[in-house]
């Protein structure tokens, strides 16, 4: 028996709509795989079927609802890892921060220790001299240091001196050399 002209109609839409419908679903895949944003527009241009059909059908609804949601939440899941991934860096940054600065507290307490250490050897040597001897210590580095300038000088002055012997002592060992020359050629001659 052959089917009427409304049945045959009827079939020929219900291919047509399988067809849409697997159209469909090689685009998803196919936007899955390139990572794209899912969407009813997006899949429906896609697939080459119009937004209305994706709408109106419920199989297509139902396909677009499926494959937003397995989106969202892939997407949802790589976020939580990724944020998962940032803030454990942050975290051991801030760990290590806050080590560092405990570094710093103990090290700035150390150097606050000695600074007193050495302000109270100082007002120590302060209350053991009494105030005249500060000021007889004083007036004697003042003249030992004159006396080292002076004595700088004069080394200097002796320097040059031991300079100008040397070279007239090489002047002289030259002068002699060249006598004795002309006095052997003068005995060989």
């Amino acid at each position: 028996m052959k089917p009427t002209a409304p049945e045959a109609a009827i079939a020929a839409r219900r291919r047509l709509t399988e067809q849409k419908l697997g159209t469909m679903k090689i685009a998803i895949a196919q936007l899955r795989r390139e990572g794209a944003r899912l969407s009813v527009r997006a899949i429906a241009q896609r697939a080459g079927v119009s937004a209305t059909f994706c709408y109106e059908n419920n199989h297509a609804r139902i396909l677009i609802r499926q494959a937003v949601t397995d989106s969202r939440s892939s997407r949802e899941r790589t976020g939580i890892e990724e944020h998962h991934r940032v803030e454990a860096t942050w975290r051991e940054r801030a760990l290590n921060a806050e080590d560092e600065l405990k570094r710093m507290h103990r090290e700035v307490l150390a150097q606050r220790e000695r600074i007193a250490d050495l302000m109270g050897q100082a007002r120590d040597a302060e209350t053991m001299i009494p105030g005249e001897s500060a000021q007889t210590l004083r007036t004697e580095n003042v003249a030992l240091r004159q006396r080292v300038h002076q004595l700088s000088q004069e080394h200097r002055k002796l320097q040059e001196r031991l300079e100008g012997a040397r070279s007239n002592l090489r002047f002289a060992d030259k002068h002699i050399a060249d006598l004795q020359a002309q006095l052997l050629e003068r005995d060989q001659a």
